[in-house]
């Protein structure tokens, strides 16, 4: 008898974030490559347009459900019945069918992940629509969910005060999209992009939390005559950051701001940052910082629980002011041997995050459940 893990692939059909489809896909690649013996794994999405189909080599098969993204989401908060029935479901996000069911008799699971604590913990900065259907679900979670998963262990414990838990918290890490490297169009990529060569790079929007201001006085204390770039900027977000560094003290012809970019873009763009400068305190996965760790680039960041766990000796970790991050780059800065000895810190670093041994993982947690 073949057992078969259901694995929601909304994000593929109709994404509401690029790291988010990122996760998903890579998630669902990792699965399929590590499929246990008598196992294989399936895909459930939301009815969509036919070229929108989350084709991924090695799916079972993927079950579309009679409901678009939007309707099947507004059903699942209401925990209303949606077709998808039971076995064993992953989600790569909180979007699931936390509904009753019988783990012992029917060995029915459902297992669901949260990235970003942000709708509870900021929810200033979120739209409502958004923060109100993150909070539902985990409720929903709470009474329904086999386990949820968060990407850090100090995550974990933030989730456990927001949520009645217990023990059904388990910690997965993501990891930079496989294959992740630096592309041999590089030049004409950042060229496209109107970027010049050998920049610190940031990465956020101008939300609080993203913490870009800080990062920016840090730069500018730090007295560097380099180009600044960042890229993740939302939509018309633009003038407003680029205010922000010249508020800061770095001349406006330095600043250069990009919104959200496509893979081969970032690693592009990474290809030629000298250094990497993360000042956000997010309880959230750092999708970018993993990325910089992927491909060598040192990295500066803002001492936090996550940056901590994550980074470890990867980079070099600062007081979230200004002055403790500017002395950071300026000694990751101060010769082309401690770019060096960062980079290879950096890369060792990254080498710990694989979407194949998370998939391993998630894997290790059904058999468990």
């Amino acid at each position: 008898m073949t057992a078969t893990l259901r694995v929601m692939l909304d994000q593929l059909v109709a994404p509401t974030e690029p790291d988010l489809e990122t996760a998903a896909r890579e998630l669902t690649r990792g699965l399929i490559a590590g499929t246990p013996a008598g196992c294989e794994v399936e895909g459930i999405a939301p009815a969509g347009p036919a070229d929108r189909s989350p084709e991924i080599p090695g799916l079972a098969g993927v079950r579309r459900t009679a409901l678009a993204r939007r309707e099947l989401s507004a059903a699942l908060q209401l925990g209303v019945a949606t077709g998808i029935g039971g076995g064993m479901i992953h989600s790569p996000t909180l979007l699931a069918p936390l509904v009753r069911h019988d783990r012992v008799h029917d060995n029915d699971q459902t297992v669901v992940t949260i990235w970003d604590l942000g709708p509870w913990e900021a929810p200033r900065e979120w739209p409502k629509s958004v923060v109100g259907w993150n909070r539902a679900m985990l409720k929903r979670a709470v009474k329904h969910a086999d386990a949820v998963v968060v990407p850090t262990h100090s995550m974990a414990v933030q989730l456990a005060g927001h949520a009645g838990l217990g023990e059904r918290i388990r910690v997965i890490a993501g990891a930079a999209p496989q294959g992740f490297a630096v592309p041999t169009d590089e030049v004409g990529r950042r060229r496209a992009l109107d970027l010049p060569e050998g920049f610190v790079l940031l990465a956020g929007r101008a939300a609080p939390t993203d913490a870009l201001a800080l990062g920016f006085a840090a730069v500018a204390r730090a007295g560097i005559d380099l180009p600044v770039v960042v890229i993740g900027a939302g939509e018309g977000e633009e003038p407003v950051i680029a205010d922000a560094a010249g508020a800061a003290g770095i001349p406006e012809r330095s600043v250069h701001v990009r919104g959200a970019l496509e893979a081969q873009d970032r690693a592009a763009v990474f290809g030629a940052a000298v250094a990497f400068v993360a000042p956000a305190r997010r309880s959230a996965l750092p999708w970018r910082v993993l990325e910089a760790l992927a491909l060598g680039v040192p990295v500066v960041a803002a001492s936090s629980p996550v940056h901590d766990e994550v980074i470890v000796d990867g980079g070099i970790l600062a007081e979230a002011e200004a002055d403790a991050l500017a002395d950071a780059l300026e000694r990751a800065l101060a010769s082309t041997a401690s770019v060096d000895r960062l980079g290879v810190l950096a890369a060792d670093r990254g080498r710990a995050f694989s979407w194949r041994e998370s998939a391993d993982r998630v894997w290790q947690l059904h058999a468990e459940l």
